[in-house]
């Protein structure tokens, strides 16, 4: 069975930068997911302490923000909507798969270990950046902020500066 073409670069870049524009106009806000991520884990903190919470300045702020539940920030709908659609796109060109890849020089417990320090990291980073990649290099190159330009050159600057290391792994 043949798999089926990816979408044409140009064309799926055209239509991220409407979807771009149309989240700006409709929320007065970029695209990003850490903020879904940040919303699970203040629930999931509030459920299991919740005295903790009451008593830490930063929850204390996240709650003013959102009076319900953090859950129900429109980031954490807009993360769903992308696993489902990324889930969707999968199944509609037979990409879906329960397979493992890495390459014949490394074992799948180190491909698995680099995956999950790799999130790690970029789950600090993101918190540290104030925004994943998304939110700080999309959005904010969308509305020409020299930190949204810094951050995408930064972005790219660093995955060509490891790349030359880390090859050999996958190669």
């Amino acid at each position: 069975m043949k798999k089926s073409e990816y979408m044409n670069p140009y064309l799926a870049g055209f239509l991220l930068g409407l979807l771009l524009l149309v989240t700006i106009f409709i929320t007065g806000r970029g695209l990003g997911a850490s903020g879904a991520f940040k919303s699970g884990v203040i629930a999931t903190v509030n459920s299991v302490v919740p005295s903790h919470t009451a008593n830490t300045h930063y929850y204390l702020e996240y709650f003013e923000e959102h009076k319900e539940s953090p859950l129900l920030s429109w980031l954490v709908f807009e993360v769903i909507g992308v696993v489902i659609g990324a889930f969707a796109s999968g199944l509609i060109s037979n990409r879906v798969k329960l397979k493992l890849e890495h390459s014949p020089r490394i074992t799948s417990n180190v491909r698995i270990a680099g995956a999950l320090f790799g999130g790690l990291l970029f789950g600090l980073g993101s918190q540290l950046g104030r925004g994943c990649t998304s939110g700080s290099a999309l959005s904010g190159m969308a509305v020409l902020s020299t930190g949204g330009i810094i951050t995408m050159l930064a972005i790219f600057g660093g995955a060509y500066a490891f790349a030359y290391f880390f090859r050999k792994l996958w190669i």
